[in-house]
């Protein structure tokens, strides 16, 4: 049979008092460390998600600036291509209108030596008559 004695009130406040201090060195410390433990790991995830999605944004902010430089590099590629062709059609106008006129000099200069040498033969058209009739006919005329 079991009595109840005196010692059975003396265990259980034995017990409550293990459980107390149990609670107080150990338990209480080790729930701590695992709240802080959780509390940390949250905010790194809360961390990584940020740098993730910072991350996600530059790389699109990356890829939306060489695409736009891109298009500003190709767009003054090609203004600069149209410059040099209208810099090209402009030299080749200027060619050409030298080339023209040095064409109309030239023209020019060799009717006039045409004409001088025109006149000069026909200075000499008389005395060439002159001595041909002569050779001919083996007389003077």
């Amino acid at each position: 049979m079991v009595n109840l004695d005196g010692t059975l009130f003396i265990q259980i406040v034995n017990f409550l008092f293990l459980i107390w201090a149990l609670n107080l060195v150990l338990y209480k410390p080790i729930r701590r460390i695992l709240s802080e433990r959780n509390e940390k790991i949250t905010g790194l995830e809360t961390v990584i998600d940020s740098s993730e999605t910072k991350a996600v944004e530059k790389d699109l902010a990356l890829k939306s600036g060489i695409k736009k430089a891109r298009e500003i590099g190709l767009k003054e590629k090609q203004a600069l291509e149209n410059e040099a062709r209208e810099e090209e059609t402009r030299i080749i106008e200027k060619i050409n209108e030298k080339a023209r006129k040095d064409i109309a000099e030239i023209r020019d200069k060799i009717a006039a030596d045409a004409d001088v040498a025109r006149q000069a033969l026909l200075k000499e058209v008389e005395g060439f008559a002159e001595d041909i009739s002569r050779r001919i006919l083996g007389r003077a005329v």
